[in-house]
């Protein structure tokens, strides 16, 4: 099995990768949708339905099968030997920043669901504030995964 693990480690951190962008292109477009249906949609009408379904369509259909896709790779790569010393400090810090990610996930699917039923509440601004969440916890993901700290 763990030989297996060492054969396929190069298309599973290519896999990975490719998923992380996915995910990372979502987690950063749905607040900013988000900031324009706030600021010139409003909750209800025509352009409220159609941004509505673009969330619900990002959110779905790209966002959520690249958190799939990407915890499910990155659970690969830490089972395969040699790849995760868990003495060092980074496989942690980049363990919590990826859990802190899906946290920040789910609640983007929270505030999906309450654009959907017509009650936001949050501001435009509160939502560009929100946009900078999965920007930190990329810098922490990457450096703790290239510099090992």
């Amino acid at each position: 099995m763990f030989d297996f693990l060492a054969l396929a480690y190069p298309w599973v951190l290519a896999l990975h990768i490719v998923s992380v962008i996915s995910w990372m292109a979502a987690l950063f477009y749905l607040p900013r949708l988000f900031v324009h249906h706030t600021e010139r949609v409003g909750l209800e009408g025509e352009t409220h339905a159609l941004f509505s379904m673009m969330e619900f369509k990002l959110a779905r259909i790209i966002m959520r099968p690249a958190m799939h896709a990407t915890w499910t790779f990155g659970l690969i790569l830490v089972f395969t030997p040699g790849i995760v010393d868990w003495s060092m400090v980074w496989p942690w810090t980049k363990g919590a920043a990826v859990i802190a990610m899906t946290v920040f996930h789910t609640w983007l699917m929270f505030r999906m669901k309450a654009f959907q039923r017509g009650e936001n509440h949050l501001t435009g601004r509160q939502y560009r504030m929100m946009n900078e969440v999965p920007t930190v916890l990329m810098f922490i993901i990457v450096f703790s995964v290239i510099v090992k700290f």
